[in-house]
């Protein structure tokens, strides 16, 4: 999209912030004093809606935007918060399962960075604010000024130090746990449950798809015990997929909201029933397994895009789109990968699939790994695999070798891998290619 002036010029000043999403973890300040003090600043923006809030390694963001388009099925205003964003940071803010307008999010975002000068000014918590802590800031003063009944918050990591937890969310989700950011969040799965059930607040309803029996599930459910808080346990079924998962959970947590008296606009109890075909396809996200078609000869090449960058997620991925009958020909990968993801288990995972990898550097490059280090990873584990640090080239020779072998190509790993090739993709850039509209 064209870039807004005013947009532009906001960013520019929030970029001279730290941006940990794409730096180095391990030196990471996190605390809720400084967003606690931007909030206060700003006239306690979060105070003026009813919020869901959406922790978990994976699925936070599809999950939440099945929750937001169930609400607004109702009838009931929403916005949704989310991270990271693939193309245009205007993907992080929804209103109504429509990304924000930039005019909008540049005013939100320039009270916020006044806010954030004043602190400076003062010396006050939110002196030490991050690119994150301000762009949150920035969604709640967008979903006061819309009067939005209902916001659905997605953590950006972890939970308990989140810049998020100052929401009081009614309704507490943990999507599932796996091993990521464990130099933040702990080294087991436990240890990383405690943090993302540190969203839970006292008598809300606590949802996810962990059952009490489970590493991490125990301790949920531990800490919905100790806070007085019921607590939805999801089933999808065995063999369910990815996007029946999500499903359930965001229908159990429309089910738990009809109960607690939550109601739409013709006074129907809110419930998973809103969730029909045509909602769920509404719901779907850019970069999670979205499909492109590139022309050639003698016919297409398949195209997924999807972010998936721990093994346990990229496994699911890969059994999901294995029942798909148009991939069902070999899959040549382009990976890349961030230093502080599990890249051993991960190439692991896609080496069960894919029969050749290209690795490429993680846009980010300050978090990501070397993509001859990658191959050097693949290598050790007996994978085939090339090196290719420019992600257009290597997607260029990821498209080759999936044409020479008569497969399909997916592109994975990184959100930020995502984003840099999907603005190509649609432009016609790298090939005449179509999305199909989602399912």
């Amino acid at each position: 999209m064209a870039e807004n002036p005013k947009l532009a010029a906001a960013m520019a000043r929030l970029d001279t912030l730290t941006d940990w999403e794409r730096r180095p973890r391990n030196r990471m300040r996190v605390g809720l004093e400084p967003a606690r003090d931007l909030a206060a600043r700003l006239g306690e923006p979060h105070e003026r809606f009813r919020a869901v809030h959406v922790a978990g390694s994976k699925g936070k963001g599809s999950v939440s935007a099945l929750i937001e388009a169930g609400l607004a099925h109702a009838g009931l205003t929403v916005g949704r918060y989310g991270s990271p964003h693939v193309e245009h940071v205007t993907e992080r803010v929804s209103l109504g399962g429509h990304d924000v307008d930039p005019e909008t999010l540049a005013v939100a975002l320039t009270k916020v960075l006044d806010a954030y000068e004043a602190a400076r000014r003062e010396g006050t918590a939110a002196a030490e604010a991050t690119w994150f802590d301000l762009l949150t800031l920035a969604a709640f003063v967008i979903f006061r000024e819309a009067a939005i009944e209902w916001a659905v918050v997605e953590v950006g990591l972890g939970g308990r130090l989140d810049s998020t937890n100052i929401v009081d969310g009614e309704i507490a989700v943990v999507t599932n746990i796996g091993l990521e950011h464990t130099e933040i969040l702990g080294d087991t799965r436990a240890k990383i449950a405690g943090e993302k059930a540190g969203i839970v607040k006292p008598g809300a309803v606590v949802a996810t798809t962990l059952r009490p029996d489970d590493e991490a599930g125990r301790v949920i459910a531990a800490r919905a015990d100790a806070l007085g808080c019921a607590l939805v346990v999801s089933e999808a079924g065995e063999g369910a997929t990815l996007a029946e998962t999500n499903a359930a959970l965001a229908g159990a947590v429309l089910d738990a909201l009809g109960r607690r008296g939550v109601t739409g606009r013709a006074g129907e109890a809110v419930g998973a029933r809103l969730l029909d075909g045509d909602t769920r396809a509404r719901a779907r996200l850019v970069g999670r397994m979205e499909r492109f078609s590139l022309a050639g000869t003698p016919r297409p090449l398949k195209v997924v895009l999807d972010g998936a960058h721990v093994p346990f997620n990229i496994a699911a991925v890969l059994r999901d789109l294995g029942r798909e009958p148009d991939l069902a020909g070999p899959c040549v990968a382009v990976v890349a990968l961030a230093r502080d993801k599990d890249a051993p288990g991960f190439l692991a995972e896609l080496g069960r699939r894919a029969t050749v990898l290209v690795c490429a550097d993680a846009p980010s490059a300050a978090r990501g790994r070397p993509a001859a280090e990658l191959r050097a990873i693949a290598a050790s584990l007996g994978i085939d695999s090339e090196a290719e640090p420019d992600a257009r080239r290597a997607f260029l020779r990821g498209a080759e070798l999936a044409r020479r072998s008569g497969g399909w190509l997916l592109v994975t790993g990184s959100l930020y891998l995502v984003g840099a090739l999907r603005g190509e993709l649609r432009s016609g850039r790298l090939g005449t290619a179509a999305s199909p509209p989602a399912p």
